[in-house]
């Protein structure tokens, strides 16, 4: 090496960036949309780390556009106010009041502290909910659960927990087409005005499906889909993921994460990954490296790509 030789850490960079090429090349104007929700929002440096990659995935070309949860934030407000929380399949049961506290922290408290990230990284976005502009028409979700003795199946009430109806995909196309990013909230409106608190996953693989996405991520913190024994689940179908369901080795919120994945691809979404938002720029690791790099590193927790509609580690 000479004394003008290349700093070895930036040649690497540049190699980064020539490796990137063919993924920027093939997601050039796609929309990717992608759920921010876990333990995670609340620290302060993974915030930052999503803030600034929603921003580069923008500035390349592709389009991005955020659901976020809350599901912690809401418990503590519910805790500040005294109100119990109680879950159902992983769905918090919603009362009037509940709703009401739900909105306040999704639409108020959270959206405007995402957009503000976004603003501090260098972008442009704009925070809605599902009521603004008629975007996203709920409608009660209806669960039901079948008694292990008696077998008789029974209606589950949830109270003000609501599921897309229709998502008018012309609310998110305008305000990506001026340069924004949007920033969503899961509140939707149901035809008697009602306000809906909506999972952010279903939220999240309906907006999906609505902008028939090329990607939909959902960050959250967990490590993935875990067997009786501890040990990370591999290898997926949806047919596996129902009986693991009624084993109950799959419960809780990963219910839902998974109902997402299979619905949204099977209606249009070409691949939905789950990945640890936990570990920094996790996104940019799956969407700009090899699928088996990516494997190698440990960080996709369950990927479902069409058409082998099957979930992969």
């Amino acid at each position: 090496m000479t004394d003008h030789a290349p700093d070895p850490a930036m040649l690497a960079k540049a190699e980064t960036l020539t490796d990137a090429l063919p993924y920027l090349q093939r997601y050039a104007g796609k929309t990717f949309v992608v759920k921010y929700g876990g333990h995670a929002m609340g620290d302060a440096t993974l915030a930052r780390n999503f803030a600034q990659d929603i921003v580069l995935l923008k500035a390349v070309g592709i389009n991005p556009v955020v659901v976020h949860g809350g599901g912690p934030q809401i418990g503590a407000m519910l805790a500040r106010v005294g109100v119990e929380s109680e879950f159902v399949d992983g769905l918090r049961v919603t009362t009037k009041e509940t709703a009401e506290i739900a909105e306040m922290v999704l639409s108020g408290a959270i959206n405007k502290e995402l957009v503000s990230w976004i603003g501090q990284a260098g972008g442009s976005a704009i925070g809605i909910s599902g009521k603004d502009g008629g975007f996203v028409k709920a409608s009660k979700l209806r669960r039901t659960n079948r008694d292990p003795d008696s077998n008789i199946e029974r209606i589950i009430d949830l109270g003000y927990v609501g599921e897309p109806r229709r998502v008018d995909r012309s609310v998110v196309d305008r305000i990506s087409a001026a340069g924004m990013i949007p920033v969503i909230a899961p509140i939707g409106v149901g035809d008697d005005g009602a306000t809906y608190n909506i999972n952010a996953d279903t939220m999240a693989g309906a907006v999906a499906s609505a902008l028939r996405a090329a990607r939909l991520f959902l960050l959250t913190d967990v490590p993935g889909v875990l067997d009786k024994q501890g040990e990370l689940l591999t290898d997926l179908d949806p047919t596996k993921i129902q009986a693991l369901v009624d084993e109950g080795t799959i419960t809780g919120g990963m219910i839902p994460k998974l109902e997402t994945c299979v619905k949204a691809v099977q209606e249009g979404v070409d691949a939905a990954v789950i990945l640890d938002g936990r570990i920094p720029h996790a996104m940019l690791l799956e969407i700009f490296t090899s699928r088996a790099r990516v494997h190698w590193c440990g960080m996709i927790s369950i990927r479902l790509i069409k058409p082998l509609a099957v979930l992969y580690m």
